[in-house]
C-alpha cells in the first residue's frame, strides 16, 4: 500500500451521461433521438418488416433541435439509440448587448450571460420589439448534449 495521495484532473461535470439508451422500436414521434451526434425531435417513424431472419428497421426522421437541419436515420428496432437528456428552463430577459449576447435571470437570483441571440428571424424579431418597448419578456431555453438556445419567448406585461 502507499501512502501518496491521489490527484485527480476535475472536470465541470458531475459525469451525467448527455444521452441515455432506449430501444429504436420503442421510440415515437415527438420523441428525441441523437442522429449523426445531433440532438433531433422525431418528426416520422416507419417500421418495416424485413425478410426471414432479417431485423424489423425503424426509419426515423428527425429535425435538429438547434439548426432545424432534417435528419434520417435506419436502425434495427431490436437495437439501442441513443436519446438526448432534454430540459427548457424559462428565464426572464434583463438586458441584449450589442455583441448579440443575452443576459438572463435565473430563478436563484443570479444573471446568465452565455447566450447569444437565436438565429430565427421572426423570434429574433420578437424579443428586440419586445425588449424596446419594455415588456417583461420570458424566454424559454432549451438545452441538450451541452448546448443552450432560446427556442420561445412569452410577454408577462409590461414592466
Amino acid at each position: 500500500m502507499s501512502d501518496e495521495e491521489h490527484h485527480f484532473e476535475s472536470k465541470a461535470d458531475a459525469g451525467a451521461s448527455k444521452t441515455y439508451p432506449q430501444q429504436a422500436g420503442t421510440i415515437r414521434k415527438n420523441g428525441y433521438i441523437v442522429i449523426k451526434g445531433r440532438p433531433c425531435k422525431v418528426v416520422e417513424v416507419s417500421t418495416s418488416k424485413t425478410g426471414k431472419h432479417g431485423h424489423a428497421k425503424c426509419h426515423f426522421v428527425a429535425i435538429d433541435i438547434f439548426t432545424s437541419k432534417k435528419l434520417e436515420d435506419i436502425v434495427p428496432s431490436s437495437h439501442n439509440c441513443d436519446v438526448p437528456h432534454v430540459n427548457r428552463t424559462d428565464y426572464q430577459l434583463i438586458d441584449i448587448s450589442e455583441d448579440g449576447f443575452v443576459s438572463l435571470l435565473t430563478d436563484s437570483g443570479d444573471t446568465k450571460d452565455d447566450l447569444r441571440l437565436p438565429t430565427d428571424e421572426s423570434l429574433l424579431k420578437q424579443i428586440k420589439d419586445g425588449f424596446a418597448e419594455g415588456k417583461d419578456l420570458v424566454v424559454s431555453v432549451m438545452s441538450a448534449m451541452g448546448e443552450e438556445q432560446i427556442c420561445a419567448l412569452k410577454d408577462i406585461g409590461p414592466k
